[in-house]
């Protein structure tokens, strides 16, 4: 023990040298033995985090103290884990910074090499790691691309022919607790799996899409006489359950390796990579993430014990891995049950500023249970298995463990749920204060933004949440059902939602909505907000108590401009001063009628022809049941709205409603022209998304 606290000792003086001026330092060919000086400094996060933690033991603190990074490569071999001695103060925090003009990289991979190409075109490389420690990754990075595991088919999606299951444990739950279930093929959609081996079935995977969610498991057993296979976990969930003619893909053997960009591993370490054209083993980079997580902050807010003032700025991180487990992934709305590359719990102001998270097999940062005043501004969140930011726990905590007020400003959060299709740009679940402003959230498959997490009436603590200037778009790909841009839960006093762009969302059957308040969404306020181009509808209420939804411009839908559902007794839902402008579909579709709301002051425009049908009904029979009594048919003026621009160029119509100009314009990211031309999609996602629209309306209107 004296030992060692005379290397404590010694070690802190050895620091105060350069730390007097607040700096240690860390580069790619560092050493984490050296004392952490510009000319011998250290070479990892852990390494700075410990003589951070040395120097603070011997020394007493009178500046922040600045972990200058140096530019390059870092490959970790493990997190950085960071507790409460390893925090600073308000006056002085601790800062993890890149060098000026560069960008450090952190990365939770492995390199791969030695790959051979064999007699088809295939690389081969044999990974001693995998066959002697069965390592075993889920994700691999080709080129800065995530490439595909091998699955069949290659594009679309296999039909179910039928669903039994055989229930081996109820459980007191809606759901069974464990059960089998066994799935039926016809001869054409089975001819894949005659080809997969006795000795890969252990590792074959399904991913079956249903509704909001989708199951992802592994195969107990495939019976190739009869067409069927046999799978085995939680019991189905009735409301959700997996059906005949659902769509179903299979992955991860050695046959479904038959597209340029798929890649395999087998049981004896062998991967398998085919290579897009040109690439060659001499010009790529292969990288497997091997780390599970990327940062890990663990504070303990119920013992008053956080982790508090640490700056995080500059630096990237990648190559996170999800390992899925033997059980698999049974469907959870918004993909809430894994976790991400940087996990935060019991901690106080922690910022991310300016970093990069990208290239996950899970979620990119979350702020778990007790964490509070915290920000993540003008970082690039992309390339994820699962979701952007979540906020708070997915079961409500109460006192120091509920989390609140984090601030998410001006981030470009993109190209998710590449993994977990069900997972959201930003998730709030029971979480409350928190300002969600500028962000460009776009390129999901399901929402962009969740708020809340109770389904009902009961009490919920995500109140007074602020989702405001966002753009949100690309969202739904025709992929999941039922979702939206903006979605909605449960009571949320004080919650605002406003002076957002929405549009092009797009479900696979029911939904696609803009802005959705589903079920028990209460006391929301939904104002000046553009959404447009969506499929079913610019608004849609489930079911809920006292929204207000004005000043909105809902444009383009295809189905149906706008939709309510269940009708209660209270009143459901304020609708006044919006403008409602279409070139096909309905106005109004649901139970409008025998809802308990208030609707005036609105305006209605068909840019195609005069047809308009409110529920069945023409305008002046729709206001002959008491709604929209001051409301008008008229054109409201708008600059060039086939191109998408909404500024109102003659105002007297939007004048005589009430309607209040604002100015879209002011959504989205802001900052210098660099950033905002990186919050534009390529032109290829943009038009896959517009291609994927077309085929699924093409089905829809057969």
């Amino acid at each position: 023990m004296y030992t060692r606290y005379l290397f404590l000792v010694l070690f802190g003086l050895l620091l105060s040298f350069d730390t007097i001026y607040g700096q240690l330092h860390i580069a790619p060919n560092g050493n984490d033995n050296n004392p952490g000086t510009q000319d011998q400094p250290l070479a990892t996060l852990t390494g700075a985090r410990d003589a951070v933690r040395s120097y603070k033991k011997c020394n007493q603190v009178t500046a922040p103290i600045t972990v200058m990074i140096k530019g390059g490569r870092y490959e970790m071999t493990e997190p950085l884990v960071l507790k409460s001695e390893d925090g600073g103060t308000a006056e002085y925090p601790i800062i993890y910074k890149a060098e000026k003009g560069t960008t450090p990289l952190f990365s939770g991979g492995k390199k791969i090499t030695g790959f051979k190409v064999n007699e088809n075109g295939i690389w081969e490389a044999k990974i001693p790691d995998c066959l002697y420690y069965n390592w075993r990754f889920d994700q691999l990075y080709v080129n800065g691309k995530r490439a595909t595991l091998a699955r069949t088919p290659n594009r679309g999606f296999l039909k179910i022919g039928d669903v039994k299951q055989n229930i081996w444990d109820r459980g007191t739950g809606r759901a069974a607790e464990k059960a089998q279930q066994v799935l039926s093929f016809d001869a054409e959609n089975f001819k894949s799996l005659q080809q997969i081996t006795d000795e890969e079935v252990e590792n074959v995977r399904f991913r079956a899409y249903h509704k909001w969610d989708f199951t992802l498991r592994f195969i107990d057993k495939i019976d190739k006489d009869s067409t069927k296979i046999y799978t085995s976990g939680n019991g189905m969930k009735p409301w959700n359950p997996l059906k005949n003619g659902g769509r179903i893909v299979f992955e991860n053997y050695f046959a479904a390796l038959d597209s340029p960009g798929e890649w395999f591993l087998n049981n004896k370490g062998i991967l398998y990579y085919v290579p897009l054209p040109g690439e060659t083993p001499e010009n790529s980079e292969v990288v497997a993430p091997a780390l599970e997580n990327i940062i890990s902050v663990e504070g303990d807010a119920s013992n008053n014990n956080y982790v508090e003032n640490i700056q995080f700025e500059g630096i990237s991180f990648s190559h996170c891995h999800y390992r899925m487990p033997r059980s698999g992934s049974e469907p959870n709305q918004a993909a809430a049950l894994i976790n991400a590359a940087v996990m935060l719990e019991g901690a106080k102001n922690i910022s991310f500023t300016n970093c990069e998270i990208s290239q996950t097999g899970q979620h990119a940062l979350w702020f778990g249970k007790g964490c509070s005043s915290s920000l993540v501004d003008h970082c690039y969140l992309n390339d994820l298995g699962g979701g952007g930011i979540y906020l708070g726990d997915f079961s409500p905590q109460q006192g120091a463990e509920h989390t609140k007020n984090i601030r998410l400003h001006n981030n470009i959060i993109q190209t998710g749920g590449q993994e977990f299709p069900s997972a959201v740009g930003v998730w709030v679940g029971h979480s409350s204060d928190n300002e969600i402003s500028h962000n460009d959230i776009g390129n999901f498959y399901y929402s962009g933004i969740s708020v809340g997490w109770i389904w009902g009436y009961a009490d919920s603590n995500a109140k007074r949440n602020k989702i405001t200037y966002n753009n949100i778009h690309h969202i739904g790909w025709a992929l999941l059902s039922d979702m939206a841009a903006v979605y909605t839960l449960g009571k949320s006093e004080g919650t605002v939602i406003s002076n957002n762009v929405i549009h092009h969302v797009h479900a696979y059957s029911y939904g696609g909505w803009g802005l959705y308040t589903d079920e028990g969404s209460s006391d929301i306020v939904m104002e000046n907000n553009l959404v447009y181009n969506t499929k079913t509808g610019g608004f849609h209420q489930h079911y809920g108590k006292n929204n207000s939804i004005r000043n909105n411009i809902f444009a383009f839908a295809k189905l149906y401009q706008a939709q309510c559902t269940r009708v209660e007794k209270h009143r459901s839902f304020n609708f006044d001063n919006n403008i409602i402008v279409f070139d096909e579909g309905v106005v109004l579709q649901g139970a409008w009628e025998k809802i308990d709301i208030h609707m005036d002051n609105n305006l209605y425009w068909n840019n195609t022809d005069d047809k308009y049908d409110f529920n069945g009904k023409s305008f002046a029979d729709w206001q002959k049941s008491g709604h929209d009594k001051n409301s008008l048919v008229a054109d409201p003026g708008f600059k060039d709205p086939a191109n998408f621009d909404f500024s109102i160029k003659k105002k007297s119509n939007t004048r005589k409603i009430g309607f209040v100009p604002f100015d879209y314009k002011k959504a989205g990211v802001q900052g210098d022209q660099n950033w905002r031309d990186k919050a534009r999609l390529e032109d290829s996602i943009i038009q896959d998304f517009e291609s994927a629209v077309i085929e699924n309306m093409r089905k829809t209107k057969k």
